[in-house]
């Protein structure tokens, strides 16, 4: 079914990439665009915000690009404002920032556990906080927070911060869809699991975690841990968020559509 996100606009937080290839959030916006929508690309990278801008007016949809560190209460108002100067409105918010450090609680460092929460965590306060007052003024909207299945179980990964800010992000998400399902509201989580994207590629930690820091050993090594043989990759996650997006999902609120090839359905 063509168009199925026709006539709606999207912000996108973290439309860029870290590095070369497909991150989740770079094609999340791209999907949302060949569905119809009008996509504002927001990034701490102002040039991957661009790219991905980019690729999507290149292919005849329409989209712009705006830098924006989303820890930053006045920068994420910022960026909301100018989305709906753009566009007169947000429909979809799509969340889909966040960073990983390995470390368990002993390991870990006070400002790293910080910096871990203010990313993965903090900014998605922040964005819903400023975009939820927009979407009431029209009457509603969906927003999609990009968890992880490290929210709901261990991974073999000892990284605590990763472990807990997910995990509240979870919850968040729970609890922000039943506080605005009567206001048409939608909230709901994606938790991808061992995804191949640039973020984990370039997190040198994990790398290091699973292979002694051979990329393409950890990309083996984690393929073998799926049921379905393979990791996944960043238009896995992206077509989850354009089915919770589009009207299909009008009855979908507060749930947890995790996207990992069956790897949760083996940790003990």
């Amino acid at each position: 079914m063509p168009e199925r996100l026709k006539g709606k606009i999207a912000l996108v937080v973290g439309a860029g990439s870290i590095g070369p290839g497909w991150g989740n959030g770079k094609a999340t916006a791209v999907a949302f665009a060949r569905e119809g929508a009008k996509v504002f690309c927001a990034d701490i990278n102002l040039d991957a915000a661009k790219e991905t801008a980019a690729l999507i007016n290149k292919e005849s949809g329409e989209a712009r690009a705006h830098k924006a560190d989303v820890t930053e209460a006045a920068e994420v108002a910022a960026m909301v404002a100018a989305c709906r100067e753009a566009y007169g409105r947000i429909d979809i918010l799509d969340n889909n920032v966040g960073i990983a450090e390995v470390g368990g609680v002993v390991e870990v460092s006070e400002p790293e556990w910080d910096r871990v929460m203010a990313v993965n965590l903090k900014s998605a306060f922040l964005a819903m906080k400023h975009v939820i007052p927009l979407m009431l003024e029209k009457g509603g909207g969906s927003i999609i927070n990009i968890s992880s299945i490290a929210a709901i179980r261990y991974t073999g990964v000892p990284y605590s911060t990763y472990y807990a800010s997910k995990a509240a992000l979870s919850h968040l998400t729970r609890t922000t869809a039943v506080e605005y399902a009567a206001k048409k509201i939608r909230v709901n989580a994606i938790l991808p699991g061992l995804m191949q994207t640039p973020m984990v590629e370039k997190a040198a930690g994990l790398a290091k975690s699973y292979a002694g820091g051979d990329i393409e050993e950890m990309w083996r090594v984690r393929a073998k841990q799926v049921p379905m043989g393979f990791g996944g990759d960043a238009w896995d996650v992206a077509w989850a968020a354009v089915y919770l997006a589009s009207d299909e999902a009008r009855y979908v609120t507060g749930i947890e559509l995790v996207v990992d090839g069956g790897v949760t359905l083996k940790y003990a």
